[in-house]
């Protein structure tokens, strides 16, 4: 597996409520901003947001799929929620190779997601563990 510094990859996907549900179950988190429409419309989101981990969790398709890829483990990652996410929201998730340590096999890369507009709404850093090289 060869990378680059600047190397990047991404992937989008709507949010639904059904992701919501599905989430909260999966979870435990019922927090009512997430799962009660008349709770959250009297907060000053004006309506349900999306558990943050759910958004996080695109970066682990993103990161385990795309870039650096099957076989790479997670080691760490920061997030910071910027923005709320919505139902019917189209978030995109984004990684670019910022650092490579080839030595112990790790990767770090910036991670941002976006809604439609293109406003961020989730950014971090996470650092991923390369499998080993095969033998030829």
């Amino acid at each position: 597996m060869n990378f680059e510094i600047g190397q990047t990859a991404q992937f989008s996907r709507t949010v639904t409520e059904t992701d919501f549900i599905m989430f909260a179950g999966l979870s435990g988190d019922y927090n009512p901003i997430h799962t009660d429409q008349e709770y959250a419309e009297n907060t000053f989101f004006g309506g349900r947001i999306s558990h943050g981990l759910l958004t996080a969790s695109m970066l682990s398709r993103l990161l385990g799929m795309h870039l650096p890829g099957p076989g790479s483990i997670y080691v760490s990652q920061s997030l910071t929620f910027t923005k709320p996410v919505y139902i019917g929201d189209t978030i995109t998730a984004y990684a670019e190779v910022v650092k490579i340590d080839e030595d112990s096999r790790l990767l770090t890369v910036q991670t941002t997601c976006r809604n439609q507009s293109g406003s961020t709404v989730l950014d971090g850093e996470g650092v991923m563990k390369l499998p080993k090289k095969e033998q030829g």
